[in-house]
């Protein structure tokens, strides 16, 4: 049969159409991750308070903590002129916002950390470092006794003990270390943490763990004295240490906290090396624990590891929880071989978070970093905070969740404390744990980070699906299956409905977070 040019051309260009067509179906086949939940095999164990969080010392105390960047309408005046004493050596004033101590008596409060239970609240922070410790139920000293920057009264404690009770958490805290600690010869003393636990006793409380200084790499701007080296810190470490074996053998010790050696931080003034903090201090820790943030927030300008909403869902920004992981576990192998790894301060960014942290745009990392900690194995991820400032949990002054909290709320009731290997995909991000309080069942954590592409998760058997998403990404709302998440007229947490997903292949929708559970996966490490 004769063809024509024209003809030729068109034949050519369909062959080539249909080409890329199979092409296109085949990649997709390719990228479609195959999970079976039963099969999945078990990767190890997290404690069941793996998902917990930080209430700043100075939120107990009342005093100046990072500023929020929008102002609530309900927010106190800031009183913040004749308050500056309390705020970090060096720091700028204008950074922070006065606040009048936090009402943990709250309702509200307690009742969205309880369905957080069980947990660690950890009461600590930089301003701790420099918090004096009433002695007796009289009137606090105005101002702090010389060598300190805040007082904590034991009312103010004492609401901390009530709460963690009625929270379903476990105390975790750490010394003063400031110069009103210290003896004529600039030695730790160990009477102000005597007062401090004695009086947790009396009242029956506990502290179940104990860091001695907060991220003593900071030790300037955590409110050492001048010129504290890791030889200082060293000799006072193993005091600590032996007033807890002494008086509270059953306390965790916690250490050393640092924090900034995968940032530029290390470059500041008064930097300690967390090897020379190791090398001094010798052994005692019965839990290797640090900080992470992937950068400093906005408030931080002109400081170097600045990062923007634009790459809150890259790859180079999620996995630095990863690289800050590997750092400190090099350094734990090597100085305190076998013990646990929590990382008991972390966030969005440091500096109270940028303005997207209290948003969904931060729910990726969020639940990404659980993820991928869970699967390496650390035992403690404490969250900072539960409500303050733009990474809180919750709106500081109405404690309304945002994203992060339903986020939570979702990991505490569907994430067990067993971890499966999902395996590593292309194009989403999954991971797998047994589910919470039901044996044999597997939940899945598919996160799609790409904003245009919809990933696809095949799965052999019928799944609940929990779908977190929002019409913009840099919204404090969030939805789940479509319907906005908000507490009823009376606080209470709202229904989380799932939809049944049927045997086959699951659309997780452009940046949006599914939880799926198969209620019948019988997976023996799930028994």
């Amino acid at each position: 049969m004769a063809m024509t040019r024209s003809s030729g051309c068109k034949v050519g260009i369909g062959i080539v159409i249909a080409a890329l067509a199979a092409s296109h179906k085949a990649a997709a086949q390719v990228s479609t991750p195959s999970v079976d939940p039963s099969r999945l095999p078990r990767l190890g164990t997290v404690d069941e308070r793996f998902q917990s969080y930080n209430v700043e010392m100075v939120e107990v105390t009342g005093g100046r903590f990072w500023k929020p960047y929008k102002a609530s309408a309900s927010a106190p005046p800031n009183r913040g002129a004749d308050n500056t004493g309390n705020i970090p050596a060096g720091a700028k004033p204008d950074l922070y916002a006065y606040r009048e101590p936090i009402d943990l008596s709250n309702r509200r409060l307690r009742a969205l950390a309880a369905a957080l239970a069980p947990a660690y609240i950890r009461v600590s922070g930089t301003w701790a470092n420099s918090t004096y410790f009433a002695g007796s139920d009289a009137t606090p000293p105005t101002p702090p006794p010389d060598g300190f920057r805040a007082v904590l009264s034991r009312e103010r404690w004492r609401g901390v003990i009530d709460f963690a009770r009625a929270a379903g958490a476990e105390i975790v805290t750490s010394m003063a270390i400031s110069r009103g600690a210290r003896d004529a010869a600039g030695r730790w003393r160990s009477d102000q943490a005597r007062h401090l636990f004695d009086y947790t006793k009396s009242v029956g409380g506990r502290i179940a763990a104990a860091e001695f200084m907060n991220e003593p790499t900071l030790t300037a701007m955590g409110g050492a004295p001048t010129g504290y080296d890791a030889a200082a810190y060293g000799r006072d470490f193993k005091a600590f240490v032996a007033f807890i074996r002494d008086s509270e053998p059953d306390v965790i010790v916690l250490g050393p906290g640092s924090v900034g050696e995968t940032m530029a931080s290390q470059s500041s003034s008064g930097f300690i090396s967390t090897r020379d903090l190791l090398a001094a201090s010798g052994p005692g820790i019965d839990a290797f624990s640090y900080h992470h943030y992937g950068a400093l927030s906005q408030r931080c300008s002109g400081i170097p590891g600045q990062t923007t909403p634009e790459a809150a869902l890259s790859e180079a920004w999620l996995k630095s929880t990863e690289q800050t992981f590997a750092f400190y576990r090099s350094l734990r192998g090597e100085f305190a071989p076998g013990k646990p790894m929590w990382l008991t301060e972390t966030a969005e960014a440091a500096c109270g978070g940028n303005p997207w942290a209290a948003t969904f745009l931060d729910t990726f990392r969020y639940l990404d970093q659980l993820g991928r900690l869970a699967r390496a194995a650390v035992q403690i991820v404490a969250h900072n905070t539960l409500a303050a400032s733009d990474y809180g949990l919750l709106e500081e002054t109405t404690l309304r969740p945002r994203p992060n909290y339903w986020a939570a709320l979702l990991w505490r009731r569907l994430m067990g404390t067993t971890v499966l290997d999902a395996g590593v995909h292309e194009g989403i991000h999954l991971y797998a744990h047994c589910r919470w309080g039901a044996r044999g069942a597997v939940t899945l954590l598919a996160i799609n980070t790409d904003r245009t592409t919809t990933a696809m998760l095949r799965l052999p058997a019928a799944s609940e699906r929990y779908t977190l998403s929002a019409d913009d990404l840099q919204s404090d709302t969030v939805k789940l299956n479509g319907t906005v998440l908000e507490l009823g007229p009376n606080d209470d947490l709202p229904r989380l409905a799932a939809v049944t997903s049927p045997p086959g292949s699951i659309e997780i929708g452009p940046a949006t977070i599914a939880f799926l559970t198969v209620a019948d996966a019988k997976n023996p490490a799930c028994d």
